[in-house]
């Protein structure tokens, strides 16, 4: 450790304030965010803290740690930090959290999760000099930007997917150009060709000529799965086989799975009637909640919790996604349920579906498949930064591993 790195406590370097109350009842239309344990949830006309802030989840969300680059109001469910003493408010943030899961621990409530500030000030920590903390902060945003930019861009090939699902296959406009004598828009004269240019009258209202609709269950083939006993360790002892449940998709930021949290031994996968399932499985999830969605990258197995929709069918999973995403609440409806909603196999297959002729189904896909691709990669980078990042954090907060020495490794060549 430097001996530029001095011994303090959090209290000396940063002062926590607990936040001002606030109801949405008494929040006026504004910009200024309004920044709970959870985050950013609502907006007013009034801060009460200048940016930058550094917010701290005190009740409910305990060890939730924000950033605020505006002007805020800090909630009374938090602390926020009063005053930097001089620090750099990015390495401050990161900071907190690093300790996370320390502040966490610090709850103090009985029914519902509290920290005290008072049990956080006196904490014992090494502490970089101001020059420093700049660097560490500057190299940590650098990741966690690049990873936000890489997610920005998915979110916006994954809304570009979806608008073009939604020009051809619900709102037709190839069909309505053609019947106006225009050439539709955006597409080679190939592709224009494969669109009618007249409706026809179905269950779902008018649809294209020659389009057909079907019960969803006759055009793809639909798995559940099943959870092996928890406490036989034989089932998960050592596990190979990715077993997922929908908590794997519940923080995913791009409808992909790469990977699963929980993985079975082959004595485990036995006891899952559909076993392993293929590569490009679209996942949804069946209840608590209903309707989260990802198309897995790895065979896996499933729980209980999903309606699984594999490869093979009229309607390719890819397709599926967009078309479930067009018609969640369609979906959703079917559910029922006493404790919690979920929608069963049985009442999703009648669920009706538009269905192209094949050839426009290959020209959608020809066009989304080129975007997930590129989606897929672009979420594997996100999880190998924010995995290098998650390895950084904690030991260049403790002082663990300096900054020369980390650039230094990087800049070193690989040995053969």
């Amino acid at each position: 450790m430097s001996s530029e790195w001095s011994s303090t406590t959090i209290g000396e370097q940063a002062t926590l304030q607990r936040g001002f109350d606030i109801t949405k009842a008494t929040q006026k239309s504004g910009s200024v965010p309004v920044v709970s344990s959870a985050g950013v949830g609502s907006r007013h006309d009034t801060a009460m803290a200048k940016a930058p802030g550094v917010v701290l989840g005190r009740k409910g969300v305990v060890g939730s740690v924000h950033f605020i680059s505006e002007d805020y109001w800090p909630h009374d469910t938090t602390l926020w930090v009063k005053d930097f003493h001089g620090n750099a408010e990015l390495f401050v943030y990161y900071f907190f959290l690093a300790h996370a899961k320390d502040l966490s621990a610090l709850d103090v409530g009985s029914a519902n999760p509290t920290l005290n500030r008072n049990h956080v000030h006196p904490i014992r920590v090494m502490w970089p000099p101001r020059s420093e903390q700049v660097e560490i902060g500057n190299v940590l945003a650098a990741l966690d930007n690049r990873i936000a930019l890489l997610r920005e861009t998915n979110a916006t090939l994954e809304a570009i997917a979806q608008a073009l699902f939604k020009s051809w296959v619900v709102d037709f406009d190839p069909v309505r150009a053609k019947m106006e004598g225009r050439e539709p828009d955006g597409m080679d004269e190939a592709i224009a060709a494969l669109f009618p240019n007249e409706f026809d009258a179905s269950e779902l209202g008018r649809v294209p000529r020659g389009w057909t609709v079907s019960p969803i269950g006759d055009v793809v083939s639909i798995a559940g799965g099943a959870t092996p006993d928890t406490k036989n360790s034989t089932f998960w002892r050592e596990g190979v086989h990715p077993w997922t449940t929908p908590k794997d998709l519940s923080g995913l930021a791009t409808p992909v799975l790469l990977d699963t949290e929980r993985k079975l031994s082959p004595a485990g996968l036995s006891k899952i009637g559909s076993g392993l399932l293929p590569r490009r499985t679209l996942l949804l999830s069946s209840r608590a909640p209903i309707g989260y969605l990802a198309l897995t990258e790895v065979p896996l197995a499933i729980n209980q919790g999903y309606i699984a929709m594999t490869p093979g069918g009229r309607l390719p999973p890819l397709y599926l996604l967009f078309w479930c995403r067009q018609n969640m609440e369609v979906i959703k409806a079917r559910a029922n349920g006493s404790t919690f909603m979920e929608i069963s196999k049985k009442a999703f297959r009648p669920i009706p579906v538009l269905v192209p002729p094949q050839p426009v189904v290959e020209a959608f896909m020809a066009v989304a498949e080129a975007i997930f691709e590129r989606l897929v990669e672009n979420e594997k980078q996100a999880q190998t930064l924010a995995s290098l990042r998650d390895g950084l954090l904690p030991r260049l907060i403790s002082g663990q591993l300096r900054l020369p020495d980390f650039e230094r490794d990087l800049s070193e060549p690989a040995i053969a």
